[in-house]
C-alpha cells in the first residue's frame, strides 16, 4: 500500500509540476507581471523585488519543470523532495493570503490557460502539499525507473528544452495564446457586457468594516448594513481601508474590459478597432521599452502610411504625455498615440514594443518587435 500511494503521488505531482511549468514557460513575461502584482505594496509589500520579477519568473518555471522531471526519474531525491515541499509551503501561504484578504483575483498558477480563483488555487495547493507529504513519508520507495545513463540524458534534454523554449518565447512571444486578445478575437464583441448580450452578470456584495467607540471592529455586508440600519448608529465609523467587494454569484463577465482608445479626450475605440485594416503599435512603458525598436517601428509604420499600405495606425502606451511628446519629436510619427491602461496593454502584447494587426475588428496577429519587420531595405514586406 505504501508503495502504491507513493508511486501514484509521484506521477501526479511530477506530471502536474511539468504541466504547470510548461504552461507558464510558454508565457514567462505574463508570469513576471503576476509576480510584480504579488510583490506590490498592497500584497506582500516587497517592491524591491519588482524589477527582478521577470528573472524570477524564468528561474521558477525552469525549476518547476526540472523538479517534476527529477521526481519522475527518481533523481536527486533529497533535493527534489525538500524543494517541492518548500515551494508548496510558500505558494500555499501565498494563495491563502490572496484568497482570505482578496488581494490577487487570479493566482497565475496555470497562466491564462486555466484561470483559477484564489480559493480554487489554495485548494489545489493543499492537495499537492498532502501528496508531497506522502512522497516524503514514502521516500524510500522513490527509486529510479531507468538506468542512470538514460536518466542523465533525459535530465539534460529537459534542461536544454527548458532553456531553448524559454528563450524562444521571450524573443518571439507565446507559442500558445490563451489571452483575452488572442488571434481570432472580435474585440468589440468581447467588450460587450452581460446586459448587452442578454446574459446574467455576476453578483457582488460590498462589505464594510465599522469601528465602535471602544476601538473594536465589526464587518457587515452591504445588505446587512441597510437591513439592520447600521447607518443610524452614528457612533460607528466606516473604515475605508476595510471596505471591499466580493463576488457572491458567478455570471458572464466580458473577457476584455478596461480597454478604450482615448486620444486628446476623445474616445476613438471603434475607429481604431473596426476598420478593414488597423495596426496597433504598443509600448506599455516607453521608459522600459527597447527604444531603438520603438524608433524603428515608428519609421517603418510611417512608410506604410505614406505608401498607402495600411489604412489605420495608432500607438498605445501607459506612459505620460511628456514621454509621448518626446517620442513624437524624435520620430515624427504620422499617427496618433493614446494613453491607456497599462495592465490592458500588457495583456494585449507581451513585447515592449510590439505590433498587433486587426481586420474588421478581429485580431489577426501579434508580432514581437523581433518579428515586426515591415521594410527590407526600401521594399515593403509584411512579417509572417
Amino acid at each position: 500500500m505504501k508503495n502504491i500511494l507513493t508511486q501514484v503521488s509521484r506521477v501526479l505531482v511530477g506530471g502536474l509540476f511539468i504541466f504547470s511549468g510548461v504552461i507558464k514557460m510558454n508565457d514567462p513575461v505574463g508570469f513576471g507581471f503576476k509576480l510584480e502584482e504579488y510583490f506590490g505594496e498592497d500584497v506582500l509589500n516587497l517592491p524591491f523585488l519588482q524589477p527582478w520579477a521577470l528573472h524570477l519568473a524564468v528561474f521558477l518555471v525552469v525549476l518547476e519543470v526540472m523538479l517534476g522531471v527529477f521526481l519522475l526519474l527518481g533523481c536527486f531525491k533529497r533535493f527534489t523532495l525538500w524543494s517541492l515541499a518548500g515551494m508548496m509551503g510558500f505558494f500555499t501561504f501565498l494563495t491563502f493570503y490572496s484568497a482570505y484578504f482578496n488581494k490577487v483575483t487570479d493566482c497565475g498558477c496555470f497562466g491564462d490557460a486555466i484561470p483559477l480563483t484564489p480559493w480554487e488555487s489554495f485548494s489545489k495547493d493543499v492537495v499537492l502539499s498532502v501528496l508531497i507529504a506522502v512522497l516524503i513519508w514514502g521516500r524510500d520507495q522513490l527509486k529510479p525507473w531507468l538506468p542512470i545513463r538514460w536518466n542523465q540524458a533525459k535530465m539534460a534534454g529537459a534542461l536544454v528544452f527548458s532553456v531553448l523554449f524559454t528563450n524562444h518565447v521571450l524573443s518571439h512571444g507565446p507559442i500558445w495564446d490563451f489571452r483575452a486578445y488572442k488571434p481570432g478575437t472580435d474585440v468589440l464583441m468581447a467588450m460587450k457586457s452581460a446586459e448587452e448580450l442578454g446574459l446574467e452578470p455576476p453578483k457582488y456584495e460590498t462589505y464594510f468594516t465599522l469601528q465602535a467607540p471602544d476601538g473594536s471592529r465589526v464587518e457587515v455586508s452591504g445588505t446587512a448594513y441597510i437591513d439592520e440600519k447600521w447607518y443610524e448608529k452614528s457612533d460607528y465609523t466606516i473604515m475605508e481601508d476595510g471596505t471591499y467587494s466580493k463576488k457572491i454569484a458567478e455570471g458572464y463577465e466580458p473577457p476584455i474590459h478596461d480597454f478604450s482608445i482615448v486620444i486628446q479626450g476623445e474616445d476613438r475605440t471603434e475607429e481604431f478597432v473596426s476598420g478593414p485594416q488597423v495596426l496597433w503599435l504598443l509600448a506599455y512603458d516607453l521608459s522600459k521599452a527597447n527604444r531603438a525598436e520603438v524608433v524603428r517601428l515608428v519609421h517603418e509604420l510611417n512608410v506604410l502610411i505614406q505608401k498607402g499600405k495600411v489604412q489605420k495606425v495608432v500607438g498605445m502606451t501607459s506612459s505620460s504625455d511628456e514621454e509621448i511628446q518626446e517620442l513624437l519629436s524624435e520620430t515624427g510619427a504620422l499617427f496618433p498615440w493614446a494613453v491607456m491602461d497599462g495592465t490592458a496593454l500588457k495583456t494585449v502584447q507581451r513585447s515592449n514594443p510590439g505590433v498587433t494587426l486587426l481586420e474588421h475588428g478581429i485580431i489577426q496577429k501579434h508580432w514581437h518587435y523581433n518579428d515586426a519587420i515591415f521594410l527590407d531595405g526600401s521594399n515593403i514586406v509584411w512579417p509572417e
